[in-house]
């Protein structure tokens, strides 16, 4: 527990074999309960994570591929079904550093924020660790997510975040987009249901890891993403 909240942490991963007993193995001892979601991965991801040895964790896995915002959606469900009071995103490539989950979880659970994101873009070290390529791209569509949600978000690709029980009921996770871009479809319902958005310093981790989103989602698939957010927005 944190904050006299229970704590679950979310782990996404599709053909994460390599790296999800990484990821796994820096979780604080204040998160009660680890819902990993295996995506149809075809290689070992669900026995590897069941082998991580640590009791707290639950592997669930999607009969088919859904795509890495709809894992959120299910394991964000199935960690409010286990009690859990806040449900924060750890990804499953071992890209999000464990000891920034209590400064990304603790607003959310003294009841500061409904939603709170890392925000990889502030950190000092943004510059020598992030891919020139995606700090240029970032900025961009964090602007954009700006301009089309009305939250100032600094960072919004970010997917190290954690949202409360009754914010995940009223943005309605099951319906937000399956895929990547799904933090901006997700910042844009926190935005219709006038949730309180917070951010706070993440540290960028860029290794070995290979990344899911291509030049179809930046400059296709979230710009269509915000364009409807941002009709809906003014039209209601």
């Amino acid at each position: 527990m944190l904050e006299s909240a229970k704590v679950a942490v979310v782990v996404p991963a599709y053909n994460e074999a390599r790296l999800i007993a990484r990821a796994l193995s820096g979780i604080p001892s204040f998160v009660d309960r680890v819902v990993v979601v295996d995506d149809a991965s075809t290689d070992d991801t669900a026995r590897e994570a069941a082998r991580a040895g640590d009791a707290r964790v639950e592997v669930v896995r999607h009969a088919r591929n859904r795509g890495v915002g709809a894992a959120i959606a299910t394991g964000t469900r199935v960690a409010f079904d286990r009690g859990a009071d806040v449900a924060a995103v750890m990804a499953g490539d071992a890209q999000m550093d464990p000891s920034d989950l209590e400064r990304v979880v603790a607003p959310v659970a003294r009841g500061e924020f409904d939603y709170c994101k890392g925000d990889r873009l502030s950190h000092p070290s943004v510059r020598r660790t992030m891919p020139p390529h995606r700090w240029i791209a970032n900025h961009v569509l964090s602007r954009l997510t700006h301009l089309a949600t009305g939250i100032p978000v600094r960072d919004s690709q970010c997917g190290y975040a954690a949202i409360s029980r009754s914010a995940a009921r009223r943005v309605e996770l099951e319906r937000m987009w399956p895929g990547y871009g799904y933090p901006n479809d997700l910042l844009g319902r926190a935005a219709a249901a006038g949730l309180r958005v917070g951010e706070v310093t993440v540290r960028p981790i860029y290794a070995d890891e290979e990344s899911g989103i291509g030049i179809r989602h930046g400059l296709v698939v979230i710009p269509l993403l915000l364009a409807r957010t941002a009709i809906t927005r003014h039209l209601s």
